[in-house]
């Protein structure tokens, strides 16, 4: 009995360790591990991936964002020498129109010595300052009581006006601007009455110009508008204010002093010139 008990325990045995070999792989429980410790794997890959376009993503956004940096500043070089070129255009239409000014006045048989514009011979003072006056060729100057002074042939008398205003435009000439603003003001104030006031106070203020002292030389060519209304400078003053105000980034004055020469002094070269830098303003003052 008892070995048959004994026999029938191993028969079994056997058949179980026969039952092993016989598992199919997807049965088995070491082959189900390991598939799923490579699907873990698969996944950890994706995820790895991912991250790096993720990076790769950022990477690209940035390179955008240099690009337009790049290209803001690709703008900016091109405004500033579009804006070059504009105030080249505008020196060259003044010395134009000065030089032919000039050539008028020594054909009509003019002074030399007030012919010339010293914004043509001497490079420009602070930027063009063009207009309808024909130069500084001396006009006949007066004395209060209504004779004429200085006339041809006749010695100069002390503190004649023509050889203070000539002797104030050579300093000018000269580009002693201290000097000359000193004597350009003396002029006006000694001769109040002469025909060459309004260009000596127009000289005055433009002396204030080319230093840059914008604020001071708004009034004194304002002064040539109120106190000289038939004055040969009005453009020049007008536009020069303009200019000022541009300087001074008062977009709202500037503006309307340059729309003022252009509606008061049409075709003439101050009305170019204002329309030039009407475009300017509008560019930066947005």
């Amino acid at each position: 009995m008892r070995s048959s008990i004994l026999a029938l325990s191993v028969g079994t045995a056997l058949a179980a360790l026969a039952g092993c070999t016989t598992i199919t792989p997807t049965d088995d429980p070491v082959y189900l591990r390991i598939q799923d410790i490579e699907a873990r794997l698969m996944r950890i890959e994706r995820v790895v991936n991912n991250e790096s376009l993720i990076e790769l993503a950022g990477q690209i956004e940035q390179l955008r964002t240099d690009v337009g940096a790049l290209r803001g500043e690709v703008e900016t070089l091109r405004f500033e020498s579009e804006s070059a070129g504009d105030r080249q255009r505008e020196l060259y239409l003044d010395i134009d129109q000065r030089l032919q000014a000039l050539e008028q006045g020594r054909a009509a048989g003019g002074d030399p010595r007030f012919g010339a514009d010293p914004a043509a011979s001497a490079g420009g003072f602070g930027g063009p300052a063009a207009g309808g006056a024909a130069g500084d060729a001396p006009r006949p100057s007066t004395s209060p009581g209504g004779a004429p002074s200085g006339a041809a042939g006749a010695p100069s008398a002390a503190g004649n006006d023509q050889d203070q205003y000539s002797q104030a435009f050579q300093l000018l000439q000269a580009r002693r601007y201290d000097a000359a603003a000193d004597a350009f003001r003396q002029f006006v104030a000694a001769h109040p009455s002469s025909d060459l006031a309004d260009n000596a106070q127009y000289w005055l203020a433009e002396t204030l110009y080319v230093r840059r002292q914008f604020d001071a030389a708004l009034p004194e060519f304002q002064k040539v508008l109120d106190d000289y209304p038939r004055s040969d400078k009005l453009a020049d003053s007008l536009l020069k204010i303009g200019y000022c105000n541009f300087e001074l980034r008062r977009w709202d004055d500037a503006r309307a002093a340059l729309e003022r020469v252009m509606r008061e002094f049409p075709g003439s070269t101050a009305a170019q010139l204002a329309a030039t830098r009407l475009e300017r303003l509008e560019q930066e003052a947005g």
